[in-house]
């Protein structure tokens, strides 16, 4: 099974066109944004559209396969953040500096694997923040 463009269309309307990780606009990349395998076909996940979430590339990239990892905060194994399943202001919280931070271990885990605070996308997001262009409109 492959993912159909009705699908598509429908995870872009439910994530309001936003990374569900790092709540960047699409519109505000260069590149378009990808869809998602929340749980990776290689760990047992579907094309469901329950499985899927909007994701920009560097998040998608950085997460890879990847389902779980080790919370920074505790070492405990711990499952990253699912979009379709977990609202994002229980996981994460957006600070007056443009940095995410983590409220729950998978909110932790999924900032460290993702690298989502990486310097570079901080300041890009700062850059952004100026304008209102950061966080996006999303349908939480």
């Amino acid at each position: 099974m492959s993912i159909t463009p009705e699908q598509r269309q429908t995870i872009r309307q439910m994530a309001s066109n936003c990374c569900e990780y790092c709540h960047t606009a699409e519109m505000d990349h260069l590149s378009t944004f990808q869809i998602d395998h929340i749980i990776p076909r290689k760990h047992g996940g579907t094309d469901d559209t329950e499985n899927l979430c909007l994701a920009c590339i560097k998040c998608n990239g950085y997460k890879g396969p990847n389902v779980a990892a080790l919370d920074p905060l505790t070492g405990a194994a711990t499952k990253l953040f699912d979009p379709r399943h977990q609202p994002w202001q229980d996981h994460f919280r957006v600070n007056d500096d443009a940095t995410i931070q983590g409220l729950s271990p998978e909110g932790r885990t999924t900032i460290a694997v993702l690298r989502i605070n990486e310097p570079s996308r901080i300041q890009s997001r700062q850059e952004l923040a100026e304008f209102g262009l950061f966080p996006c409109d999303t349908l939480d």
